[in-house]
C-alpha cells in the first residue's frame, strides 16, 4: 500500500519482543502484570499480551474500558471515577471484573448509592508525582475510606494504586532508582499498616521508567507499565530503553526544501504527532528524530536531523546540506515520537512493516 500522507509505522516484531521482555520481568518477580492499554488502544495488540500470558488489563477511561471489555474480563480504570459515568459503569460491572479508583469519600458514598452491581475499587496514593491521589501519611483519610468500603455489599477494596510519573523527569537510571525506592517505601509502610485488619490488599505500582530499569519490587504485587509496548524518545532520553527498541515511526512526505537555511518541511504537523516536546543537550526542543529507511522498516537515527518546529500540519525538520542534497520532494521521512502514546492516540490506526492496518478504538 502505497503512503501518500502521514502515516503511524508499527514494527511489530519490536513491539512483541517489548511485551514479552516485561512479561517475563514481571513472572521473575512473581508479579501481576497489569498492564497499561492506553498506550496502543487496540484489541489486535491487545491480543498480543494474551500470547504473552496476561489476563488482566489497565485503561485510563470508561469508554476505554468498554472498548475493551469486548475481549477482556478483568480491568482497572486507573484514573479518578467519574462518577457522571455511573450508568456505564453499572454495565461494565455486569459483564465483567472492573476496578476503579477513588481518593475520596464523596465518590465512595455516590458509587455506595448508585452502583447495582458488585465493582472492586483500589485508593490512588501520591508518591511523589502530585497530580492525584492522596498523601501516603494521611491515615486518618485512608482509615475513613477503607472502613466505610467495609459496610457496603457493592464495594470490594483491593488496595492501594500509584503511578510514580515523577520518573519521567529524570534523565539516568540513579534518579528512576530513587524514585523507585522511595515508591516501594510508602506503598510497602501503608500495606503494613492495614495488613492485619486486610491481608489481601494489593499494592499495584505502573511506570514504564521505573518497571525497565528496576530489579526490585519488594512491597509490590502488581505492576501497570504501558508505554514500553512502544517506547519512544523520552523513554531513551530517560535511559528506560534504547532508540532501536522504539516500534513505532511516522513516515511523513517531504512538501518543501530550504538547504539554505538547513531545513526540510514535512506532511506531519501536532495533529499527527501531538505537540509533546523533549528538551535534549544539543539540539534544544525537539519533536522527533529523523531514523534511516531500511528494506525491512528503519534504522540508526540520523546524526543531527530532527523535527525543530510543529504546525497543525507541517513539520519542520533541521537537516545539513549534506543529507537535503539527497532528499526529493516526495520521498518519505521516517520519524521517532517523542510521545508514543499521544502520537498513537492522534492518529487512530498502524500499518505494520508488513503493509497491514491495525485499528484502534475511536
Amino acid at each position: 500500500m502505497k503512503i501518500t500522507k502521514p502515516t503511524l509505522l508499527l514494527d511489530a516484531e519490536k513491539c512483541k519482543t517489548n511485551i514479552q521482555q516485561m512479561a517475563a520481568k514481571a513472572r521473575k518477580h512473581n508479579l501481576v502484570f497489569r498492564p497499561h492499554f492506553k498506550t496502543h488502544q487496540s484489541l489486535e495488540i491487545g491480543r498480543w499480551f494474551r500470547e504473552a500470558g496476561v489476563q488482566k488489563i489497565t485503561v485510563s477511561s470508561v469508554s476505554m474500558a468498554d472498548y475493551f471489555s469486548q475481549e477482556w474480563e478483568d480491568i482497572t480504570i486507573a484514573f479518578p471515577v467519574n462518577v457522571l459515568e455511573i450508568d456505564t459503569i453499572n454495565r461494565l460491572a455486569s459483564k465483567i471484573r472492573l476496578n476503579l479508583l477513588v481518593e475520596s469519600l464523596e465518590s465512595l458514598a455516590f458509587l455506595a448509592e448508585k452502583l447495582t452491581h458488585h465493582v472492586g475499587f483500589f485508593i490512588k496514593i501520591d508518591t511523589g508525582a502530585h497530580r492525584t491521589g492522596i498523601q501516603p501519611n494521611n491515615i486518618k483519610l485512608l482509615e475513613k475510606l477503607a472502613s466505610f468500603a467495609d459496610t457496603l455489599p457493592n464495594l470490594e477494596w483491593c488496595g492501594f494504586l500509584a503511578h510514580s510519573g515523577h520518573t519521567y523527569s529524570c534523565r539516568d537510571r540513579a534518579c528512576v532508582d530513587k524514585i523507585h525506592r522511595e515508591s516501594l517505601q510508602l506503598l510497602s509502610g501503608l500495606k503494613n499498616h492495614f495488613k492485619d485488619r486486610y491481608p489481601h490488599i494489593v499494592n499495584s505500582l505502573g511506570d514504564t521508567p521505573a518497571c525497565s530499569l528496576c530489579d526490585k519490587f519488594v512491597g509490590v504485587d502488581e505492576i501497570r507499565p504501558g508505554n514500553f509496548v512502544f517506547y519512544d524518545l523520552t523513554q531513551a532520553a530517560i535511559g528506560a530503553c534504547e532508540t532501536p527498541q522504539i516500534a513505532l515511526a511516522m513516515a511523513c512526505p517531504v512538501v518543501a526544501l530550504h538547504p539554505e537555511r538547513e531545513e526540510v518541511i514535512v506532511y506531519g504537523g501536532g495533529v499527527h504527532f501531538s505537540k509533546d516536546r523533549l528538551q535534549t543537550q544539543h539540539h534544544g526542543v525537539i519533536y522527533g528524530r529523523v531514523v534511516e529507511k531500511t528494506a525491512n522498516g528503519w534504522g540508526a537515527v540520523l546524526p543531527d536531523v530532527y523535527v525543530k518546529n510543529l504546525s497543525q500540519e507541517h513539520g519542520v525538520v533541521h537537516m545539513s546540506k549534506k543529507y537535503i542534497d539527497q532528499i526529493n520532494i516526495g520521498d518519505l521521512l521516517y520519524v521517532l515520537p517523542v510521545h508514543a502514546c499521544m502520537t498513537a492516540d492522534v492518529m487512530k490506526t498502524y500499518r505494520t512493516i508488513g503493509e497491514t492496518d491495525i485499528k484502534m478504538m475511536r
